[in-house]
């Protein structure tokens, strides 16, 4: 497996959406195995770029839980291997909430994989969290799928994974709203909760940080310039650092209360500004998105 050779590996908890991605990375041409096990993974990810009758350039490969504490514990350094071999590889890890994976079983009425004769539900989702501590902490990219539809998981395995060039960093900023709950994908969180509020003026409520006559109100105060100053400035400082470190991905999180107004006007502020520094920026709203599904 050489130039132009890549390889995705896809973990996470069982019902958090392994298998759409899986499924997504097939559409778009990856040769993809399902629940291989660790030990394996070299020597299948060899065979299948080797093969005489139809060599694959990219591979998808599943990983669970079910492999051996000793197998997952050695899995970051299994990466590092491929990628002095100079193979792209991504690892993805996908989660969600415990209710929310409680909720898809119950509508389901799949059995957990880790769940034996007996034992609670909730029980086996904590083992498995703990059995893939040694992925996620290797995981190049988390994605939390508790307020995320099929559709959207599609969409960001298309536009942040298998559309990112070599060499490049996916860099995503998030709004959201703080009495929701902090995103479990952010590497960094800024809060914005000190700054004036344009939902305590009524003509503004209803609005959103995408209309003009909020973000002429927020451009209007000094606090919220000084804010976006700041960010911008602490965003152009370090993410230069995290691409010398060889980070393919990184999530910026922006929240206000609501996740309506300041956030969601931040997060299009920043992220016009570091486009036209060249900066592959991707934007999301997780409560304008949310409440448009709802």
């Amino acid at each position: 497996m050489a130039d132009g050779k890549r390889l995705i590996i896809v973990s996470g908890l069982s019902g958090s959406g392994k298998s759409v991605a899986l499924h997504v990375l097939e559409d778009l041409g990856y040769y993809c195995i399902d629940n291989l096990p660790v030990a394996l993974l070299q020597s299948a990810v060899a065979e299948v770029a080797a093969s005489d009758e139809k060599p694959a350039s990219r591979i998808a490969v599943g990983i669970d839980a079910r492999n051996r504490h000793r197998d997952l514990k050695a899995l970051p350094q299994i990466v590092a291997q491929f990628r002095s071999q100079d193979i792209r590889t991504d690892v993805l890890f996908l989660q969600a909430d415990d209710e929310i994976l409680l909720k898809r079983y119950s509508e389901s009425r799949r059995r957990h994989p880790l769940a034996t004769q007996g034992s609670a539900l909730r029980s086996a989702i904590e083992t498995e969290r703990e059995v893939l501590s040694e992925v996620i902490n290797a995981a190049d990219l988390i994605i939390d799928t508790s307020t995320t539809s099929v559709y959207e998981l599609a969409d960001t395995i298309r536009e942040r994974v298998d559309r990112r060039q070599p060499q490049t960093m996916s860099v995503l900023i998030e709004s959201f709203g703080f009495k929701y709950g902090i995103p479990a994908d952010a590497d960094f969180v800024f809060d914005l909760r000190c700054l004036p509020n344009p939902y305590w003026t009524l003509a503004l409520r209803g609005l959103t940080g995408l209309d003009c006559e909020v973000t002429e109100f927020l451009d209007s105060h000094e606090l919220f310039v000084g804010m976006y100053d700041d960010i911008l400035g602490f965003l152009r400082r370090w993410i230069p650092e995290y691409r010398k470190a060889h980070r393919g991905y990184l999530t910026v999180a922006i929240g206000c209360t609501g996740g309506q107004h300041r956030s969601v006007y931040m997060v299009e502020k920043l992220a016009t500004a570091l486009r036209e520094n060249g900066e592959d920026v991707g934007v999301r709203h997780n409560q304008l998105r949310n409440a448009a599904a709802a």
